[in-house]
């Protein structure tokens, strides 16, 4: 079987409601098993009943998400310019450009990791970690971002290539199996009926959970070089400059996404630690619950991505707006549910988390008010995904920024001075509705929609 086989097979030789499904289930379901993994974090460090602990956790939580931001700087980047590499029937170039989008990848991961470690301490600093919680801190992010961090960017960014020559469900396991493996070795290291090292111990299960999900990726590409396009061998490396650029600019509106989430938690969880350690806590807490529809969502656009550029770049029109709706639809439906069950259940879910009372309190304020953000950026983000796909760069960069960081820290002042702590629990939905409003005017304008 030829290397383009398969995902011709995957993008073009089926029904497109098949197709879309084949892409995104797995790729959702990759996420949701991302999701309880980083659950299981908060949840067994909760179960010490120390605000403290899970406060440390939230703090980490802004530096962690720049390794995703990393991580879809090249593994997005990448994902779009491969699939439509085979959309244009270029295998050749589709090998080049997997190779120069992983050595890449690893060695920015190198160099963010390594400069983290030495300005560690005020960044998270920065993030809201008090006098209390930065001990703490410092070694949960020791492991999850400082040794493990290489793991965590290279196992998302495989596992986008991988997913963008139609091997979804290979994808999924890839990513899942570092989830079921954090699940079993979170107890262990956490609890004090075991190794008893509390949030550090969910740090080390964090990063040898992703070594293993990189090792498998690895280990797959070994015993299918003959029959893969993601060939990465260093001798592509010589093809950067003609390819690296267009990587860099169809990822670079998921990294600014991604990196400025970083600010907007980082200066959320700020404004909420001028306020007490338990109100910190239930931020981390609701952090984890709202991530129950955004994951989904953004294993939704995940899943569109590939087979969005691939019939983008071979001209099929009505199957890539066909996909499209259809994925936005689905994406919505799931976030609309979300939004009753966490309105109805709020103080329920918190107290899975944590058993104190304050904690409990705020956590259920928060959710109430964060979550009604969910049916909006349920639609931003495939949205987003479908301007790179595409490769209109001006239109996801734009959403993209909207999204996270242009409008978030101003909304907190005002909204913190309005509704002291509350207020700033509406900021989401505000900016994510904008976002949304925007995306549906690029959206409009374009000729080729």
């Amino acid at each position: 079987m030829s290397s383009l086989q398969h995902p011709m097979q995957a993008f073009d030789g089926l029904p497109i409601r098949t197709a879309v499904f084949r892409q995104v289930l797995p790729a959702v379901a990759s996420q949701m098993i991302t999701l309880i993994y980083n659950l299981a974090d908060t949840y067994f460090v909760g179960m010490l009943n120390q605000p403290s602990q899970t406060a440390a956790i939230t703090v980490v939580y802004s530096p962690f998400l720049m390794l995703t931001a990393l991580s879809n700087l090249f593994g997005v980047g990448g994902a779009s310019a491969l699939a439509r590499a085979l959309g244009h029937q270029e295998e050749g170039k589709a090998r080049e450009i997997a190779a120069i989008a992983f050595w890449w990848g690893a060695g920015a991961s190198l160099v963010f990791c390594a400069l983290f470690w030495f300005l560690a301490a005020p960044i998270l600093q920065l993030c809201g970690a008090t006098e209390e919680t930065l001990p703490i801190a410092l070694g949960y992010a020791q492991w999850t971002v400082v040794i493990g961090g290489p793991a965590t960017i290279l196992s998302t960014l495989l596992a986008n290539l991988t997913r963008a020559e139609g091997k979804a469900g290979q994808a999924s396991f890839g990513v899942s199996l570092g989830g079921v493996a954090n699940l079993v070795l979170d107890p262990l290291f956490i609890l004090p009926q075991f190794l008893g090292l509390g949030a550090v111990g969910a740090g080390i299960a964090t990063c040898l959970s992703n070594v293993l999900s990189v090792v498998y990726f690895l280990l797959c590409l070994v015993r299918q070089r003959n029959e893969s396009v993601i060939d990465l061998h260093p001798r592509h490396l010589k093809h950067s400059r003609k390819y690296l650029g267009n990587i860099l600019a169809i990822g670079f509106p998921s990294a600014v996404q991604y990196a400025l989430t970083v600010v907007a938690v980082a200066a959320q969880s700020r404004f909420v630690s001028q306020y007490t350690t338990e109100a910190v806590a239930a931020l981390g807490i609701v952090k984890k619950l709202d991530q129950l529809p955004l994951y989904f969502s953004i294993g939704v656009a995940n899943g569109l991505l590939p087979l969005l550029a691939y019939h983008y770049a071979a001209g099929h029109r009505e199957k890539r707006r066909a996909a499209f709706r259809l994925g936005a639809g689905v994406s919505l439906a799931f976030a609309l549910a979300s939004v009753v069950c966490f309105e109805i259940f709020a103080p329920q879910l918190a107290a899975l988390f944590i058993d104190d009372a304050a904690t409990i309190h705020y956590a259920a304020g928060f959710l109430r008010r964060m979550v009604l953000a969910m049916p909006m950026m349920s639609l931003c983000y495939p949205m987003i995904i479908q301007f790179q796909a595409m490769g209109k760069v001006k239109a996801s960069l734009v959403c993209s920024i909207l999204r996270k960081g242009v409008l978030d820290i101003p909304l907190l002042f005002l909204m913190d001075a309005l509704l002291p702590l509350y207020g700033c629990m509406w900021v989401q939905p505000m900016v994510d509705t904008i976002s949304l409003l925007a995306a549906l005017g690029f959206y409009r304008r374009m000729k080729d929609v």
